[in-house]
C-alpha cells in the first residue's frame, strides 16, 4: 500500500551471431507448419507387425504348454 511499484526492467542485449536470412526462413516453416508435418508423419508409421509377432509367439508357447501342439 505504501510501497513504491517496481520498474519493468530492460535489457539491450544483441546476439552475436544472428543471422536475418536464417530468422526469416525458420519463420516461413513455422507458418507453413513443416516440422508439425512431420512429426505427425513419423507417428503414423508405426507398424502393429511386432505386436503380431508377439501374439503368434505367446499363442503358440499357450498351445505348447497345453500340449495341443
Amino acid at each position: 500500500m505504501f510501497s513504491k511499484k517496481k520498474a519493468h526492467r530492460i535489457f539491450d542485449y544483441t546476439p552475436q551471431h544472428y543471422k536475418p536470412e536464417e530468422d526469416q526462413a525458420e519463420k516461413k516453416k513455422r507458418e507453413l507448419g513443416f516440422r508439425r508435418s512431420r512429426k505427425m508423419a513419423q507417428k503414423k508409421k508405426k507398424s502393429p507387425l511386432k505386436w503380431v509377432i508377439l501374439l503368434i509367439i505367446i499363442l503358440y508357447f499357450y498351445l505348447k504348454l497345453q500340449g495341443i501342439t
